[in-house]
């Protein structure tokens, strides 16, 4: 375990300074909501519903700690758009210099970025954690140190690597191969069951990539589904989306591929050391009545996860033409993004027995004959 960490730290170490983007010359800083004014705003023609608020600010951190500035937010009625403060609000911050050299608050413009919600997001992360460890324990911890890997492997190899030119396709089977080892030796330890998950988990996201990238063409799929593609084809517009797109899907449905990996590896292991005179058709057998109950939860959770996350686009078909609804482009990306994702999960089932039963009967037999030999020698 603790070479495996190491190792770690030093992927992570090694992918840090080499992926590192430079650093905003004046990071965005935390502010409080001292006083609100609304001003009249019916002379300057800017639409029956906007409002103006003049908003004093305080700075909490930062080189300008302490300082205020009033602030202009204005209201347009639209709820996507609209940042409704109140007084005692914590806002995030964002500064402008107005000149190069920034020495003063008066030698900066500062702006209201958005509310400041990451208090309640620790929160809830400290509660998760906490369940975490008590219910877990020690598997609980590996859990989240895995959790911990793959948010720094999406965040230090797979951003990276898009950003500087690499195939989103590649960086994302990269990324989620190096997340399934971690993970799964992390929890399941170092073993032919971890080993049996692994090479089902890595055959089934290859699997899935190909998918993914033959159901993108023959569908026409764009890669801009939402408004931040397009805020990011705005910033970039040299990025590959429809490979993003695929990377999505591949990065998506990794997790419900690992739940399926071990639950069948481990089962053929139980049942391997239960009745260890079973041949691979007969472990194979059992692994398959096994992944039969497991993918009609496990397809049906993935279903639910698209749909949920799609909510707004499920309601809209009450008010459109339903020939019309299922071909726009938001909305077959998610019915693809969700088919391909289940095509994974089923595919891993045999994938992942076949190696399982073969691992268990020949590996551990190998392994049991080898340690046999050496101590009667």
């Amino acid at each position: 375990m603790k070479k495996f960490l190491l190792l770690l730290i030093m992927i992570l170490n090694l992918c840090v300074p080499v992926f590192a983007e430079e650093k905003a010359v004046l990071p965005s800083q935390t502010g409080i909501v001292e006083n609100i004014n609304y001003v009249d705003i019916s002379g300057l023609k800017q639409g029956d519903q906007n409002v103006k608020q003049e908003v004093t600010v305080k700075v909490l951190s930062g080189q300008f700690k302490g300082t205020e500035r009033i602030v202009d937010n204005m209201l347009t009625g639209n709820p996507a758009y609209d940042i409704q403060l109140e007084k005692g609000d914590k806002v995030v911050l964002h500064f402008e210099p107005v000149s190069e050299d920034v020495i003063t608050a008066d030698d900066v413009d500062i702006f209201i970025a958005d509310i400041k919600r990451d208090n309640a997001m620790y929160f809830s992360f400290g509660i998760f954690t906490l369940l975490l460890l008590i219910i877990g324990r020690k598997k609980g911890i590996n859990s989240l140190i895995s959790i911990v890997a793959t948010v720094g492997l999406i965040f230090y190899v797979l951003m990276p690597l898009v950003l500087n030119g690499a195939s989103p396709i590649i960086a994302a089977l990269i990324t989620g191969i190096l997340s399934t080892i971690i993970t799964i030796y992390l929890v399941g330890g170092l073993n032919s069951k971890s080993t049996a998950a692994i090479l089902g988990t890595t055959a089934s996201l290859i699997a899935s990539a190909f998918l993914a990238i033959l159901t993108i063409k023959i569908t026409h799929l764009t890669g801009f589904a939402g408004e931040e593609s397009m805020f990011l084809y705005t910033a970039r517009p040299d990025l590959n989306f429809t490979g993003l797109l695929a990377a999505s899907i591949i990065i998506a449905a990794l997790g419900a591929l690992m739940d399926t990996g071990v639950s069948i590896a481990s089962t053929i292991n139980e049942i391997h050391e239960t009745d260890p005179s079973l041949d691979i058709k007969a472990l194979f057998k059992s692994g398959m009545n096994v992944g039969r109950d497991v993918i009609g939860t496990m397809s049906n959770t993935l279903i639910l996860v698209y749909l949920g996350s799609a909510l707004p686009l499920v309601l809209l078909a009450n008010n459109i033409d339903l020939n019309k609804f299922f071909n726009l482009n938001q909305v077959a990306t998610e019915i693809t993004s969700a088919l391909v994702g289940s095509i994974a999960i089923l595919a891993c089932v045999p994938i992942t027995a076949i190696i399982s039963a073969y691992m268990m009967k020949h590996h551990k037999e190998k392994t049991e004959f080898e340690f046999s030999s050496s101590e009667n020698k």
